[in-house]
């Protein structure tokens, strides 16, 4: 069996198998020597893609009247970036590339931890000059880079699967994730032809009245061939209402050149929430928080009053326990089964073991309370050996 020279196909004949929706794609037994499932071989290149990811964490946030770069504000007890840093790991990506500009040591020092390399984007002149300055970052094997806002905490990784997974069935060379608003405000348009094939994305600044009543917005995700991108964002300018280089202008310039370019459409539309003031801040938190309790109550949980609760997510309370209204269980915390935590609590690095009654109004830091114990109302009790690990 004889193919052509492909650099995609080299790339995988260097693994010993590759997958695609759990199944063996194919396997070798020597570098002269292989078998492939039969497969449409188009297909099969497409699954062997290799995928960098691009998050832009440029941005100042003017709108949250802050000092801290707004990527680094807390989303659920961490910075919103972690949030999206979190959702890629679930992917099969080559590498990670998060794009920083503003206050880009602070930003660079708190994601030191992950696996990631960073861009310095030193004039900010939007979102398509962001991924611009990536070009030389971009791994030599990298045929399709995955574009995200470092914004945009509610993400998830198999929502970002699933849209990878319809690029490859489709062979699209650009994919544009979008989904539905009942309010678009603040969103790019969508523009689509009445045979539903995707046309361009309006930011909603120069868009036309017709254009603002669609419902359909962009959602601010891109998976697109490598080639394509970096040839088309040379050709953008600026000429537009906010003067910059619109990330969007590349899906109308596919259109023109009748490159294959489709769209996914995202089932949550809480998902692509971009967080730009400190209200989006606490929604998205809220959604997070709420989302733990789910966790919690399926895992035979009780929360009085869920609403006003504060639940750290490494939280472990076992079962048959009840926390009582506004309490708030910080980090490093186990709670164990059948216990009785009072209202206005607050616990953090401590286990409490079996059965424990905690008074409402307690203070619990850094302490171990033994199985049965009955703390009074009131209760304070602070160890100084706080910080260590108790779980």
């Amino acid at each position: 069996m004889g193919f052509m020279k492909n650099d995609a196909l080299v790339r995988c004949l260097k693994r010993p198998r590759c997958f695609y929706g759990g199944c063996p794609i194919f396997f070798y037994t020597s570098p002269a020597s292989f078998v492939i499932v039969p497969l449409c071989f188009k297909f099969f290149l497409r699954c062997c893609m290799q995928i960098s990811c691009l998050i832009l964490a440029a941005g100042k946030g003017t709108r949250m009247k802050s000092s801290l770069p707004k990527v680094l504000h807390p989303v659920f007890f961490q910075p919103m970036v972690c949030h999206v840093l979190a959702a890629v790991e679930q992917l099969a990506v080559s590498q990670t590339i998060v794009v920083v500009g503003h206050q880009h040591e602070r930003v660079q020092s708190a994601l030191a931890h992950y696996p990631v390399s960073f861009a310095v984007q030193t004039e900010q002149n939007g979102t398509g000059h962001a991924v611009q300055v990536c070009e030389q970052f971009v791994a030599g094997d990298a045929d399709t880079v995955l574009i995200l806002c470092g914004d945009t905490p509610l993400v998830r990784g198999q929502t970002l699967q699933a849209m990878i997974e319809r690029h490859r069935a489709e062979a699209n060379v650009l994919s544009v994730m979008a989904t539905e608003m009942a309010d678009p405000t603040g969103y790019g348009r969508i523009v689509c032809d009445e045979a539903g094939q995707l046309l361009e994305i309006v930011e909603e600044k120069d868009a036309t009245l017709k254009q603002r009543r669609i419902r359909e917005v962009n959602a601010g995700i891109y998976l697109v061939d490598r080639n394509f991108l970096f040839k088309t964002l040379a050709l953008l300018d600026t000429e537009n209402a906010q003067g910059e280089i619109y990330l969007t202008d590349i899906v109308g310039l596919a259109r023109q050149r009748a490159v294959k370019a489709g769209r996914y459409i995202c089932p949550d539309n809480r998902e692509i929430l971009g967080v730009n003031s400190r209200q989006q801040l606490a929604v998205a938190h809220d959604i997070k928080q709420q989302e733990f309790f789910v966790a919690l109550w399926d895992a035979g949980v009780t929360l009085q009053r869920p609403a006003t609760l504060s639940v750290h997510p490494g939280t472990v309370i076992g079962a048959d326990t009840v926390i009582g209204a506004n309490c708030s269980i910080r980090h490093n915390v186990r709670i164990g089964r059948r216990c009785d935590v009072g209202a206005n609590t607050c616990i953090e690095e401590s286990c409490l073991g079996d059965d424990v009654v905690v008074g409402p109004g307690s203070v619990l830091v850094g302490v171990r309370i033994d199985a049965g114990n009955v703390l009074p109302a009131g209760t304070v009790r602070v160890s100084g050996e706080k910080g260590g690990s108790i779980l």
